[in-house]
């Protein structure tokens, strides 16, 4: 079978399983209640991500891309699923989320041998990361899982910024004649399209910790596996794909640290919020944050054709639109304003 059919089988699969999955969780009582610090205003069903995982185990098994580490992945987006279910379930402890991640992601270095043992300077020489390789690794995965997991928080939102993420993830993929990461990242973006046409504003179910979970893990290790022991220029790559969730993560420590608030501390100033509180709707909101995915995606493909000076470039003119766009709309906070203060100084 073709990537293009498994990736019809799986959008189908999708479609069918997540009504089913809606049921399930409103029998068994995993639903999200309204708080303060959500956006929502009714019970909602949960653990929509379970139709996105078996959707995509679906294509998988129908395709087989064959890898050295797919064995190791599969059992790890296995334990991802099943620490997410516990928490749709149960709502357990951060300790028992963090225990169940450190086991998927230590399944992928251990068992898979997926890490990042050096990177190639692009001026000559290298970095053997020696001991360092297997933290530095399972740090990688813990955290895009996570940064997955905390955008989740407007309906369609993760689902639509990880597929444009996965087929981006796709098309470097091919560039690089990696098969397998093609033909999983693809798969596993069918599958999310599927479901977003259920969790798309208004939703009628989330995905959970259930789907964030998994495709924050998913996302990461597929990056590690199409762009490991590459050069410094490739190895930003995936880091530039995922700019949206890893810039909101950034900003909200940088946030916490300013108001002298603990890291892990939930609060309601994520860039969804800040877009909300600056007078989008809901729908407009997610869409402005899936052009800006989009952009970051076509930024990291012009950048792999770039050369190394037209690289530097890339990434300076990125991070100075990342900075002034977050000072202009308080991602960091109040009264962070360094590169607008510094520009009314010079005028």
């Amino acid at each position: 079978m073709t990537i293009l059919l498994t990736m019809v089988a799986a959008f189908v699969a999708a479609l069918l399983l997540t009504p089913l999955v809606k049921r399930l969780a409103i029998r068994l009582g995993a639903v999200d209640k309204p708080n303060h610090r959500k956006v929502h205003a009714r019970i909602m069903p949960r653990m929509g991500g379970l139709a996105i995982y078996a959707a995509f185990v679906l294509g998988y098994v129908l395709l087989r891309p064959e890898s050295e580490y797919a064995a190791a992945i599969m059992i790890g987006a296995t334990i991802i699923v099943l620490t997410g279910l516990l928490d749709d379930f149960l709502e357990i402890t951060a300790k028992a989320k963090m225990a169940g991640q450190l086991l998927a992601a230590g399944i992928v270095v251990f068992y898979g041998g997926l890490d990042i043992d050096f990177i190639n300077l692009p001026f000559g020489g290298t970095i053997d990361f020696g001991y360092l390789s297997i933290p530095l690794t399972i740090l990688w995965i813990i955290g895009i899982t996570n940064a997955i997991n905390l955008i989740d928080g407007l309906d369609g939102l993760a689902a639509g910024v990880s597929t444009i993420a996965l087929i981006t993830l796709a098309v470097m993929a091919g560039f690089m004649d990696n098969i397998f990461v093609v033909a999983v990242a693809a798969i596993l973006a069918a599958s999310c399209a599927g479901f977003l046409v259920f969790n798309f504003h208004p939703a009628k179910i989330f995905m959970g910790d259930t789907g964030s979970l998994f495709l924050g893990f998913m996302i990461s290790v597929l990056a590690l596996t199409g762009f490991k022991n590459v050069t410094v220029i490739s190895l930003v790559i995936p880091i530039i794909i995922l700019g949206v969730p890893i810039s909101d993560t950034f900003f909200a420590i940088v946030r916490r640290i300013r108001m002298k608030q603990p890291i892990s501390a939930p609060d309601k100033s994520h860039l969804h919020h800040c877009l909300l509180r600056a007078g989008f709707s809901h729908r407009q909101t997610v869409l402005i944050i899936y052009s800006f995915a989009a952009l970051f995606g076509l930024a990291a493909i012009l950048f792999s054709q770039a050369t190394v000076w037209g690289a530097f470039l890339i990434i300076g003119i990125m991070l100075l639109v990342i900075e002034l766009f977050v000072e202009i709309i308080g991602l960091a906070g109040q009264n962070y304003y360094p590169l607008l203060k510094l520009v009314k100084v010079k005028k």
